[in-house]
């Protein structure tokens, strides 16, 4: 981390961080946002959680989104399409896309979150295998 030399860095740092972290603790009216929910349980950290949920954050920020929240949360149990984003918004029935990297976080912003078209990575929500339909 580089050091921090006068008012106006530690001024900046501090409003940077705090935007993050709005992001991330919007606890009032939530059902009036867009809810963002990444899966954090060890399958999804391990494909990449972590860089995911950064990316959503930045480009959240980059972009002025003010009215979303991203939580994390465990295992939703799709653990072969890890990572794992549940995205409800305000009205709306929650839907979960798959294989969320941080390029795709992008896809979701502009079509999903902003004009509600659908993208490709989508799990159906009565998701079965092959096996569990015989």
């Amino acid at each position: 981390m580089a050091k921090i030399k006068s008012l106006d860095e530690l001024k900046k740092l501090r409003e940077k961080l705090q935007n993050k972290v709005e992001l991330r603790e919007k606890g009032e009216n939530v059902d009036d946002l867009v809810q963002i929910k990444i899966a954090m349980a060890t399958c999804g950290i391990a494909a990449g959680a972590k860089d995911t949920m950064d990316a959503f954050i930045g480009k959240l920020n980059e972009k002025n989104i003010k009215n979303a929240v991203i939580t994390q949360t465990g295992c939703m149990g799709y653990c072969h399409s890890e990572p794992t984003v549940e995205i409800t918004l305000p009205g709306k029935e929650a839907v979960v896309f798959g294989n969320v990297d941080a390029d795709k976080t992008e896809e979701i912003i502009e079509k999903y979150i902003k004009n509600g078209e659908l993208v490709d990575g989508i799990i159906p929500v009565g998701y079965t295998t092959i096996e569990e339909e015989k």
